[in-house]
């Protein structure tokens, strides 16, 4: 069965970006979602395996949501993606309870070879 993968950005080209990165390697992308507190909900839902979640977003924050999924499940497997220069949003993300972070422009390798990691 496949890593089913939720992805969370604000901008609808990086979540095509990155489900296009993600299918060809055989992933499934069970939802989008364009802020926090979709990303919570889809979260509920969906019970994907996989988190990629954008940092600064409307509504609520990517380090806001991360907080509110790991309170539903604390085993939550969630891949930070955030612009260069947000090194302390990052941080503060891992702290919350994400497993890694790529850094925007990534190369599709980068991303992989953290999801691949946060999988393990």
């Amino acid at each position: 069965m496949a890593i089913r993968v939720l992805i969370v950005d604000d901008a609808i080209f990086m979540r095509k970006m990155l489900a296009d990165i993600l299918k060809k390697e055989g992933y499934e992308i069970c939802g989008e979602a364009e802020n926090g507190a979709q990303a919570v909900e889809k979260y509920k839902d969906l019970n994907p395996d996989l988190v990629t979640m954008d940092i600064i977003m409307p509504d609520m924050s990517g380090i806001d949501a991360v907080k509110e999924i790991i309170k539903t499940d604390p085993n939550a497997k969630i891949i930070m993606v955030s612009a260069m220069g947000h090194q302390t949003l990052v941080v503060e993300a891992i702290q919350a309870g994400a497993k890694d972070y790529v850094v925007k422009p990534f190369q599709p390798s980068r991303v992989l070879e953290a999801v691949q990691r946060v999988l393990k």
